[in-house]
């Protein structure tokens, strides 16, 4: 890789290298979304060989998510100091094992063994592009770039609905997994060869005086993250909205569409599929309009604040329909929601970039944790309002209501708490 002859920013790539960067981590990041969202489609299938109930169905969605939000802490620490190539690497030869273990258990504690594994194995994906993003390109394709690697990652829940659908009957499902495998291990020769070095910030000085050591020690940690008015006004709205989103597109949405729309599981897939075409669209669209939109005033904290309320609104609008609500209605949620992935470069971007890796994992950390609660605890409430005698249609609205309902809080959280996002 080239770096541009630029004193103020040595280590920014030439337009050439950015592409095929950019690619070599699309790569990987397609695998780990494809394998996120994989439970939606497998969902019938694995219920039926499992006898899996749906608090049970979303504890296995959700272990990839609570996998993947265990290694973030450690994982921007990481990034900042050894850099994206190297942990990236590292991280998904993980992944390889995960879904070997997963193809082959016989039990529903080994197969929720093995979607954790995964989740800490592919947990580095999006992070270490980020994180290598913030230092190699400039801001205006910084803002393109994460949004089309949001687009990737809808590509790969893509192939993760009817392309999967497809396969399962020539193949299984167990296969399918090895063949994630291959895929994985492909991609890390990509980042292996393609992916520049990282260049080491220099040691803290000895000549430093003790009030700067410390301030120096303090900054190897997250305290500066945590302090942060704009990342706690974030934060909330990355739990609630943003987590609960991904849970609708990465699980509920599949059995919301059988069990209260009525979809066969061939229609469900197909669902999803829509689904998740229109989110790649809609991310895409997001890249090529941000840096004009930036430009504008349109930056990502005012859009979020327009966006997030009319995603709210489709939200109680699907709660509302009921049997009638079906892919097109929790295709239209998630587009709405979309908004919300802007935060995530502009949470990198309000730090300086030797925080970068951290600001963004602790983000990613919140963002997946809480998609692994919505996941999890919508598998309780609708077993538990069942277990009340309501119906399954009216336990999954009441669930939904529940989380509509932690939603409108993250957003007057949002809104009460003043900050910008000036970097630190």
């Amino acid at each position: 890789m080239t770096p541009l002859n630029n004193p103020l920013h040595p280590d920014r790539l030439n337009g050439k290298d950015t592409v095929f960067v950019f690619l070599a981590f699309a790569a990987a990041y397609f695998c780990s979304a494809l394998l996120r969202a994989i439970t939606a489609t497998l969902a019938p299938v694995l219920t039926q060989e499992f006898a899996l109930q749906a608090q049970s169905l979303g504890l296995l969605a959700g272990g990839y998510f609570l996998g993947f939000a265990a290694v973030q802490l450690p994982l921007g620490t990481w990034l900042d100091r050894h850099g994206p190539k190297q942990v990236i690497l590292g991280f998904l030869s993980l992944a390889v094992l995960g879904c070997l273990a997963f193809s082959v258990a016989n039990s529903f504690a080994a197969l929720l063994a093995a979607r954790v594994l995964v989740g800490m194995g592919v947990g580095a994906c999006l992070m270490a592009a980020l994180t290598g993003y913030r230092r190699w390109f400039d801001p205006a394709t910084l803002l393109r770039a994460n949004s089309w690697m949001l687009m990737t990652g809808s590509l790969g829940m893509l192939a993760s609905t009817l392309p999967v659908q497809w396969l399962m009957p020539l193949m299984g499902w167990r296969p399918l997994f090895w063949l994630l495998a291959g895929l994985i291990l492909l991609s890390m020769a990509a980042i292996a060869v393609i992916v520049p070095r990282w260049r080491v910030s220099p040691p803290i000085s000895p000549a430093l005086s003790a009030p700067d050591v410390a301030v120096a020690a303090e900054e190897a940690g997250y305290a500066p993250i945590w302090r942060s008015r704009y990342f706690r006004k974030m934060a909330p709205l990355a739990f609630f909205n943003y987590g609960g989103m991904v849970a609708m597109q990465t699980l509920w949405a599949g059995p919301w569409m059988i069990r209260v729309a009525g979809y066969t599981p061939l229609e469900s897939a197909t669902g999803l599929f829509w689904i998740n075409a229109c989110m790649l669209v809609t991310f895409w669209s997001w890249g090529m309009v941000n840096p004009w939109l930036a430009r504008h005033g349109w930056h990502a904290t005012r859009l979020i604040a327009w966006g997030v309320p009319l995603s709210l609104a489709v939200l109680a609008f699907n709660i509302l329909g009921g049997a009638s609500t079906g892919a097109a209605g929790w295709a239209l949620f998630c587009v709405t929601s979309s908004v919300m992935g802007l935060a995530q470069p502009a949470v990198g971007m309000s730090f300086r970039a030797a925080l970068a890796g951290r600001a963004l994992s602790a983000y990613n950390l919140v963002i997946f944790a809480g998609v692994f609660f919505a996941q999890w605890s919508l598998g309780l409430l609708i077993d538990g309002f069942a277990a009340l005698g309501l119906s399954p249609v009216v336990s999954f609205q009441a669930a939904m209501g529940v989380f509509l309902c932690c939603g409108m809080a993250a957003y007057a959280g949002f809104v009460a708490l003043k900050a910008d996002n000036s970097p630190q």
